[in-house]
């Protein structure tokens, strides 16, 4: 369920999905129940919610005409994929090759070690390893991908905040 409603500071409008116990206006702050907001119109469409908010705006500032003579939300959705250039027109003319940043992009969701992120990585190489020094977490991290520098900078970072410690050059997980 869509909402479009009001706040009674400053008068703005916006469009609130669901019933949260609570709304804070985009403008002002203020901060109410949302069973205490003005509700102007309520729908299950949100493209009818906008378009509510969009016709109050426009007979506030006096342009009810100009806004009637608009598409709907819906149709003006359709425009936007037809103007401009797409992804690969773009990077091509700046003289990148968009089969290269497609495959880079494969390679950012498959993950380079199962799902895992960096950081889940260099953890999990201090789980792993038995007694690991710096440089088998960096050969462990680097056989997944990660670079050698964000590991060296990752294992600096788990030590100051007491996630690791370092004794003789073993880390240990705490």
């Amino acid at each position: 369920m869509y909402a479009v409603v009001g706040c009674s500071e400053c008068s703005a409008l916006w469009v609130v999905e669901g019933r949260p116990e609570r709304s804070e206006c985009p403008q002002c702050g203020t901060t109410r129940q949302y069973a205490k907001r003005k509700q102007f119109v309520t729908t299950e469409d949100p493209d009818h919610a906008r378009e509510v908010r969009a016709a109050m705006l426009a007979k506030r500032q006096g342009h009810e005409d100009a806004f009637a003579e608009l598409d709907s939300f819906a149709e003006m959705d359709t425009y936007v994929d037809e103007v401009g250039v797409d992804d690969e027109e773009y990077l091509e003319g700046s003289g990148i090759d968009a089969d290269e940043v497609a495959a880079a992009g494969k390679r950012v969701e498959q993950g380079s070690g199962g799902g895992q992120s960096r950081k889940d990585l260099v953890v999990r190489a201090l789980r792993d390893l038995d007694q690991p020094t710096e440089d088998d977490v960096v050969g462990y991290a680097t056989d997944r991908g990660v670079p050698a520098d964000y590991v060296r900078d990752a294992l600096d970072k788990l030590a100051r905040r007491g996630e690791v410690t370092r004794s003789d050059g073993t880390y240990r997980l705490l």
